[in-house]
């Protein structure tokens, strides 16, 4: 369970990755316009390197890897790893919940108003290779 900035219990770790999924999204197309692809096909096809949740399975394990996270981070991606919801068509359940608790990380710290964290994390994806 997490408690929000004013102190109430959120019980849904899946509205975080809700968010958390438009916020990186929103991070990783900002990334690529500032890289100069200027084609949307070009746009689409490079965003696959770092939205599916393949890639950001990939991009988490790196993560962990590197020792990046913090154990509140950690525990707040087991938190969204572990709720339970939908089931994508296109991968594996492992793969989806591990995105899912990616997600729900960038969600809960924009919720608390850690933005610059945020950017770290996001910047440190981007610094990653092309995992492909």
């Amino acid at each position: 369970m997490v408690l929000s900035s004013r102190g109430e219990l959120m019980k849904n770790a899946l509205v975080y990755a809700y968010i958390g999924d438009s916020i990186y999204e929103c991070y990783i197309r900002k990334y690529l316009i500032s890289k100069n692809f200027t084609k949307l096909k070009d746009l689409q096809h490079e965003s696959l390197n770092y939205v599916s949740a393949v890639s950001q399975r990939k991009h988490l394990e790196l993560l962990e890897q590197e020792n990046f996270l913090t154990q509140e981070e950690l525990d707040i991606v087991k938190w969204g790893r572990n709720a339970h919801g939908g089931k994508s068509k296109a991968t594996d359940i492992v793969t989806y919940r591990l995105a899912t608790g990616l997600e729900c990380l960038i969600g809960y710290l924009y919720y608390q108003n850690k933005q610059d964290r945020i950017k770290e994390i996001m910047e440190r994806i981007t610094s990653h290779e092309s995992i492909w």
